[in-house]
């Protein structure tokens, strides 16, 4: 593990990392926000993973989070969202390749050599990071923005032994039924519609619901909605009495302004559950 920066952010540090990834098959960048209270004793973890076409910088830089995680006394992890370099593969479009890699593990050419992003977050990063700093591996949340709302809630419904505590931000909530999720899971995943859902957040709901409260907030003005389709994800929390909330914030976007606008409330609904684990 390379060190690329650190500084001191809120009476902690913030710092960027690089390392060489056996899942991805490249190196791969990513961020750690350690809190003052790390200086002294092991602390939660809470992994933000982004949404299309960012990187580690993203939510690191805009988010506005380590504030509220450095009075909370948790640690942030931020991803980055894809594989990349050179001998990666790719393609023209925003949503589909680097920058695009929808937190799967693919099995289609020619993404699966190194879109192993499933396995990347939920097994290799963690394993890097809980050796490499004082982190409680049994104290893990995990949040996301847009596509990675999507990986946040799939990942968690999926792994609730894992992940203690889950939220998003404007998530893809049901990829089987929208263009941002179809075209992406037939290229990395195939044309077998079945494997798609076990990545799909509103059939995980349905079929397993989470053993603690969900935190959902999403912008009335943002204009990718009838791609997010969260009514999809409220009507099967709804259907399984899933306890937490969703939240319709009027006049919100899909921007960085709304995370800010919210995050004290996630960062806080997840330091809450993670300190009684």
């Amino acid at each position: 593990m390379e060190t690329l920066s650190e500084n001191t952010c809120f009476g902690g540090v913030q710092g960027v990392y690089k390392h060489a990834s056996d899942c991805c098959n490249c190196d791969m960048t990513f961020a750690v926000y350690l809190p003052p209270q790390a200086k002294t004793q092991k602390v939660p973890v809470l992994w933000f993973l982004s949404g299309l076409t960012c990187t580690h910088e993203n939510a690191m830089t805009k988010a506005a989070a380590q504030g509220w995680a450095a009075e909370a006394g948790i640690a942030l992890i931020f991803s980055d969202t894809s594989p990349r370099g050179e001998y990666v593969a790719n393609d023209d479009a925003y949503d589909l390749g680097q920058g695009a890699g929808f937190y799967v593990n693919a099995t289609q050419d020619p993404w699966a050599p190194h879109f192993q992003m499933w396995d990347y977050i939920t097994s290799e990063l963690p394993d890097l990071i809980f050796e490499n700093f004082p982190l409680l591996a049994d104290a893990q949340g995990i949040t996301g923005h847009s596509m990675g709302g999507h990986g946040a809630l799939t990942m968690a419904l999926t792994l609730p032994q894992q992940y203690k505590s889950v939220s998003a931000f404007a998530p893809i909530a049901n990829p089987t039924k929208s263009d941002w999720g179809r075209k992406q899971f037939a290229a990395y995943l195939g044309s077998d519609e079945v494997t798609w859902e076990a990545h799909d957040a509103t059939i995980l709901m349905a079929k397993h619901g989470f053993p603690t409260p969900i935190l959902i907030d999403q912008g009335t003005s943002d204009n990718f909605l009838e791609l997010l389709m969260p009514e999809a994800f409220k009507n099967a929390m709804d259907d399984r009495q899933q306890s937490g909330e969703f939240r319709m914030q009027e006049g919100y976007d899909h921007s960085y302004f709304f995370i800010t606008s919210f995050v004290k409330d996630h960062v806080m609904h997840h330091a809450k559950i993670l300190k009684e684990t």
